[in-house]
């Protein structure tokens, strides 16, 4: 069986060209990207997920461990998502071959299990993928450079919370989505009758700090009457706080209680998948939390909504250090995550 999960329809000319773009100019190397949520790759079935410019297919063994091979038999192209689970591996529908949690390839029917030819030329690709939070994450360069360190924010949220999650495709390079969520410019603009209410359209500041790997910021934002904004040394981080990390996952801190995290899934230089989550702890009773959350993702719905419209115009589709944007003194998160970004991409 076969989950499919968005697949961008380009040329194959256009494909390869997006490849070598992206992995040259656009994705940040030897990170773990969040890129599917572990629920979405169940036993006995096979997930085609493209992320990060690959069309990748992902399956878990009999021990339930998750294993990422790219979709393409090397026998013959077929893609191996089409076929189905026999043991502990993957089964191309085409010829039979068949694949482990590593790519190497086990058994080739045609030649028959007395066979003794060695068969490791028709080993797969295979990405490292681990586990945690429910949500499974790739490892994006070089496999003896894998960390440890999986981006979330264990600190803030706990198995106390119970959470809701949605997901959304947007038609905008994640680096654009993300520095979306940094922006206190936009709020009483596009959610000026949400989170924005208010009318207060003047920015101070606003601080922005990067400690431990974690970038943090606050909206500081009043009424206009007149008055010169606040530059970011007279402002402070408040209570109610966004934070982010490389590469691609978010919170906002609304109390410490209820929590709104993201990750952004990034499927091609154009193309990327949001999956908000509301995480609450409200109540005693993990049932009201339960219910606390449900409802919530429908106000995230909501407001993730009013952003998607806006930022899918934006062009290019992927923001860069060196554009000819013309920035605000309020855009400094976002210049902040710009400059860590091309640091991490150079390094």
């Amino acid at each position: 069986m076969r989950t499919k999960n968005y697949i961008s329809l380009k040329t194959e000319e256009e494909t390869e060209s997006n490849k070598s773009f992206s992995k040259g100019l656009l994705m940040i190397q030897n990170q773990w990207y969040a890129i599917l949520p572990s629920k979405e790759v169940k036993s006995g079935k096979i997930v085609a997920a493209k992320r990060l410019n690959l069309d990748l297919a992902l399956f878990r063994n009999e021990n339930g461990e998750v294993a990422c091979v790219v979709d393409q038999c090397t026998h013959r192209g077929a893609a191996l998502s089409k076929g189905k689970i026999a043991g502990d591996c993957i089964k191309c529908p085409f010829h039979g071959l068949e694949f482990d949690k590593v790519g190497a390839c086990t058994f080739i029917p045609a030649n028959g299990r007395a066979s003794t030819a060695d068969i490791s030329r028709y080993n797969v690709k295979h990405y490292k993928v681990r586990e945690a939070h429910g949500i499974i994450y790739l490892w994006y360069g070089d496999t003896e450079n894998a960390t440890q360190d999986l981006p979330f924010f264990e600190d803030h949220i706990d198995d106390s919370f119970v959470f809701s999650e949605i997901e959304d495709h947007w038609n905008s390079h994640y680096s654009r989505c993300i520095e979306n969520q940094l922006d206190v410019v936009h709020v009483p603009i596009v959610h000026y009758n949400t989170i924005g209410r208010g009318h207060k359209t003047l920015i101070n500041g606003p601080k922005v700090e990067y400690i431990d790997g974690v970038l943090c910021t606050s909206a500081n934002n009043d009424i206009d009457k007149g008055q010169t904004p606040k530059p970011p040394s007279d402002c402070v981080i408040k209570e109610t706080y966004l934070n982010f990390k490389f590469p691609n996952v978010w919170m906002n801190h609304i109390s410490s209680k209820v929590k709104v995290f993201i990750f952004f899934a990034p499927v091609d230089d154009e193309n990327t998948i949001l999956y908000i989550r509301f995480y609450s702890k409200l109540s005693k009773f993990i049932m009201i939390n339960r219910l606390i959350a449900f409802f919530g993702k429908f106000a995230n719905r909501i407001i993730e909504r009013q952003d998607k419209r806006v930022v899918i115009t934006q062009k290019p589709k992927a923001s860069s250090y060196k554009s000819k944007e013309n920035l605000l003194m309020g855009d400094g998160p976002i210049i902040m995550y710009r400059r860590i970004r091309e640091e991490l991409k150079n390094s």
